[in-house]
């Protein structure tokens, strides 16, 4: 069964609790999933957030804290070296959020979050961070990740089809029949369709990674990387839309 990413999962639960349209215990319930715990490490944040001296906290204080100081709203980052898609610096923040692959930017408060698992439970690190301005809207993002998926899909087909067609049209059957809701309560419908595909997607992108593929050329091989690179990257920008642009208002 799919499921968002992380950061993902936590800015839309949070954006459904700030419009109202979820409970605060059902919306930190579901950010935790299967996690031991969650809780925000506030570093030099704290007197911010009023929570007294540096610590860690649990995600529900932390975020009743995150109200308090301003937050309006949340957006994903899912940046990658050379895509830094969704974040707008400091560098530090910058750097964190790119070295773990993910992070929640915090609209209104100057905050960031990025994730890090200890043991069996994550702990999420707060930075300054500068509110990106985002223009891509759901619209937009879903038809660049249609024109991605099926130039991929050619391409992969192409190149691939002695080695994992058949895992490849498994996943392609999901990204079709994409119906299980992935978002918090209160997102538009195309928000809900677009994270759906744009998760599925990302499934190609992780297994065609650890999948041995029949392309023998340098240019084959290229060319492979080159479209699962570019899936990968419009499956990003897709869940970072569908979760920012999308929203419950």
């Amino acid at each position: 069964m799919q499921s968002l990413d992380r950061s993902a999962r936590h800015a839309c639960w949070f954006n459904a609790w700030m419009a109202g349209a979820a409970p605060l215990e059902t919306a930190i319930d579901a950010v935790v999933g299967s996690d031991a715990a969650h809780h925000v490490v506030t570093d030099g944040a704290a007197s911010r957030l009023g929570l007294g001296n540096d610590g860690s906290v649990t995600l529900l204080l932390a975020w009743g804290a995150l109200r308090r100081a301003g937050a309006t709203g949340a957006t994903p980052a899912l940046p990658t070296p050379g895509d830094p898609y969704g974040l707008a610096g400091p560098p530090e923040f910058t750097a964190a959020a790119t070295d773990a692959g993910e992070a929640v930017v915090l609209h209104g408060c100057g905050l960031g979050l990025v994730p890090e698992e200890v043991g069996g439970g994550v702990f999420w690190r707060a930075y300054d961070a500068h509110e990106p301005h985002l223009t891509e809207s759901v619209g937009d993002a879903s038809r660049a990740l249609r024109t991605a998926l099926a130039e991929t899909t050619r391409a992969l087909l192409d190149l691939d089809l002695a080695r994992w067609q058949p895992e490849v049209r498994a996943v392609l059957s999901e990204v079709r029949d994409a119906h299980d809701p992935l978002l918090a309560p209160g997102y538009a419908p195309r928000a809900e369709q677009l994270a759906a595909t744009a998760s599925r997607c990302l499934a190609i992108t992780r297994l065609a990674a650890t999948t041995d593929s029949a392309a023998v050329s340098a240019w084959e091989v290229d060319t492979r990387s080159g479209h699962l690179h570019g899936l990968a990257r419009a499956a990003r920008h897709g869940l970072v839309a569908a979760c920012d642009d999308g929203r419950p208002r």
